[in-house]
């Protein structure tokens, strides 16, 4: 690494501080800083922007445990950091590199040998070269590996110790990370001490747990947009009602759910209209509730259910993108596309994020359609409360007719509440009232079929792996739907520049070779 110095921005805003790296040193311990978690068993590019070299983007993906995907790998890097960079027009000149992966094996002896570094300096050669080819230079490319630091630049003889250097520095800590603890940032940890908390519930709850997704009618392949185990779709009223009394009774303080109820909800947020609906609980009162919520339902995927995680972990990623835990945000991404790639909203958070946009730009969107949703709610309930009215018999007392008795309810007379054969009751003209309220407001009319209008050729907006639904959307973006329920929703969202690509390759997510849209190494879920 020469003399140029690199400056890093902390905190966010214009508040936020900037750090001078001098050398390999600060660049090692800011890593952590940069992501905001250590990223094992990855690679890690850091561009470089002018002027004065000031950070990019900044991008992670798997390290392939086989030595024969290496030269992909570092291509795939490569250019997803040039195309990333030029999406905000502006392409890096020069690059940070990482490679970090801790020893397979430790022993007496073998914490700090080189082992790893040396083994991981083809793939470093092959990141140079990846990278030079598209006129970008690598600044520095270091190695980190179980708590030291190797440069794959350094060339004089007898400059670098063949054990490393250790990236703490003693007697307490460097500048980077004074600077980032007092701009308010500190490590979670590591990439998978974040995932430990979100594995499925072992012995002795994961057994009532898959009874309770069995009860529910979940199959053993069930997911995003699997057949339910042949058991009648659950009506979005009822779901919605499920995900609003499950976030208010975590907002009251819960931190559980029965078994049975949390199997439906996740049933329940197989449905993207439903999965949009949660994802509008993003208001900064809703922010911790939410967290714990959707945390909770994620371990509740248990084996063979493990696909059914794809949405909890989805709005888990959302609500902590928004409450400012990008590292989090991140983490849980990655993973989710892992196990379930081609899940086109986790696609589009990922994308935004390394696209350098702010949830605010997405929150701007979704609240906007919850204040509609619930305007349209209230009205729906003041036609249906109107109508009830209307078809209530009159209390008042008739005429006197000498006391002749009129007909009951169960005849043809005209003053009975229900109709008779061929006749019509006094409640008819009210029904009807209620029946054409209702149609023109998109709600189904009793026996009518749902109306389906294809997309046009630019919709991007249907989740390619959500549980079907009616594939028109006859009341336009952020309408209402033949069942009622709102259309709108976090895939929608506006989001400036180019749109999030389904077959896009994200941080974290890596294609298998010759695939189209379908990334690498998904079966490798650390």
């Amino acid at each position: 690494m020469n003399n140029e110095h690199i400056a890093l921005p902390f905190g966010d805003g214009p508040g936020g501080r900037s750090l001078t790296m001098r050398g390999p040193a600060d660049m090692a311990e800011a890593l952590p800083y940069l992501l905001g978690f250590f990223p094992d068993d990855s690679i890690v590019a850091v561009g470089l922007q002018p002027p004065g070299l000031h950070q990019g983007g900044v991008i992670r993906l798997d390290i392939p445990e086989s030595a024969a995907e290496w030269p992909a790998a570092a291509e795939e890097t490569a250019d997803l950091m040039v195309r990333l960079s030029e999406r905000q027009e502006q392409r890096p000149v020069q690059v940070l590199l990482y490679l970090c992966q801790d020893p397979a094996v430790r022993g007496p002896g073998r914490e700090h040998g080189p082992p790893v570094a040396e083994r991981l300096r083809p793939l470093a050669e092959r990141l140079r070269q990846s990278f030079e080819s598209r006129g970008v230079r690598v600044k520095e490319s270091l190695c980190v590996s179980a708590g030291r630091w190797w440069s794959y630049l350094c060339t004089r003889e007898g400059c670098c110790d063949p054990g490393g250097h250790p990236v703490r520095r003693e007697p307490g800590p460097g500048p980077v990370a004074v600077a980032a603890t007092v701009a308010g940032l500190a490590p979670r940890g590591s990439r998978k001490e974040i995932l430990a908390g979100l594995a499925p519930v072992g012995p002795p709850g994961a057994e009532p747990a898959r009874a309770a997704l069995a009860r529910a009618g979940a199959g053993a392949g069930a997911g995003p947009g699997a057949a339910q185990g042949g058991r009648r779709p659950l009506d979005r009223r009822e779901g919605a009602r499920l995900v609003d009394t499950a976030v208010a009774e975590f907002m009251a303080g819960a931190v559980s759910l029965d078994d049975d109820r949390a199997a439906r909800l996740l049933l329940a947020l197989q449905d993207r209209v439903l999965r949009d609906r949660a994802a509008e609980y993003a208001r900064p009162a809703e922010l911790a509730a939410t967290r714990r919520l959707w945390s909770f339902l994620a371990t509740r995927c248990v084996a063979p259910h493990e696909r059914l995680a794809a949405p909890p972990l989805t709005l888990l990623a959302w609500v902590s993108w928004v409450a400012g835990d990008a590292a989090t945000a991140r983490v849980v991404l990655g993973h989710t596309l892992r196990r379930a790639p081609g899940y086109l909203l986790a696609q589009l958070l990922y994308e935004s994020m390394n696209g350098g946009f702010a949830p605010e730009v997405l929150l701007a969107s979704i609240e906007e359609e919850r204040h509609r949703r619930t305007e349209r709610e209230r009205a729906e309930g003041e036609v249906a409360a109107a109508a009830e009215r209307e078809a209530a018999p009159d209390p008042s007392p008739g005429p006197d007719l000498g006391g002749a008795p009129g007909p009951g309810p169960d005849q043809a007379g005209g003053g009975g509440a229900e109709p008779g054969p061929g006749g019509a009751g006094a409640g008819a003209p009210a029904r009807g009232k209620a029946r054409r309220g209702r149609r023109r407001r998109g709600r189904p009319v009793a026996g009518s079929p749902p109306v389906d209008t294809p997309p046009g050729p630019a919709s991007r907006t249907a989740d390619s792996t959500d549980t079907a639904e009616p594939p028109g959307d006859p009341a336009g973006p952020g309408g209402v739907g033949p069942d009622g329920v709102g259309r709108g929703g976090l895939c929608r969202a506006r989001v400036p520049g180019p749109a999030p690509r389904a077959a896009s390759v994200l941080p974290g997510v890596r294609r298998p070779r010759g695939a189209s849209g379908v990334e690498r190494g998904q079966g490798r879920a650390r």
